[in-house]
């Protein structure tokens, strides 16, 4: 009973939690870029996650500044990344993606960022009871954090593979493009031949 009692109570705990994240499409239009920030408190962990989903040659240029517009990370033509850095102060971090390299083409980017629980201060004493509440709470929590970091990453091999797949095809119909296109050469050097051949004959036999 007391584990029916426990599993119910970490289901019900994991279903009241509030996702930490969310995934977003959008698209950076050439000589442009897009800017988006979370506030975090001092010490909380960010992970930013972001994969070019089309475009081009699938590459974004990514910046993260913090509160005080100190650059924490850049990349340059990257196409899939995962970088996770913790707040060095109490603040709203941006995140940009950037497509001013590209003169024509757009690209569609995915990304997420988790935002982590902010660190609690020290406290006093607690008796027995409310210590093992804590610990069961910090457990269900960081199993949540998990299982969101799970989905992403099978939300990201989804679009991998879509990517993948879409190369593929474009591959194989280039193939029969240029398969049939040499099949009509391959048929009109045979008419010419068999016309050129026919005229010659007959030109010889008026001679």
């Amino acid at each position: 009973m007391k584990v029916l009692a426990l599993l119910g109570t970490c289901l019900l705990l994991l279903t009241c939690l509030p996702a930490a994240s969310y995934a977003y499409f959008i698209t950076v239009d050439a000589h442009s870029e897009e800017c988006f920030f979370d506030r975090a408190e001092s010490g909380t962990k960010l992970g930013l996650m972001f994969e070019t989903v089309e475009g081009g040659f699938l590459d974004i240029e990514v910046r993260i500044t913090g509160p005080d517009q100190k650059v924490i990370y850049q990349g340059e033509k990257e196409s899939s990344g995962k970088y996770t850095f913790s707040a060095y102060e109490t603040g709203i971090y941006h995140y940009c993606f950037s497509n001013k390299m590209s003169t024509l083409t757009p690209k569609v980017v995915m990304f997420s960022m988790e935002i982590g629980e902010a660190p609690k201060g020290t406290i006093g004493a607690v008796n027995e009871g409310e210590a093992g509440h804590t610990k069961l709470e910090d457990m269900i929590k960081e199993l949540s954090g998990t299982l969101t970091s799970i989905k992403h990453e099978q939300d990201y091999m989804h679009v991998r593979d879509r990517i993948h797949r879409s190369i593929n095809e474009n591959t194989n119909s280039r193939v029969v493009m240029w398969s049939v296109f040499e099949a009509l050469v391959l048929v009109v050097m045979t008419v010419g031949q068999v016309y050129y051949l026919k005229r010659f004959f007959e030109v010889k036999r008026v001679v």
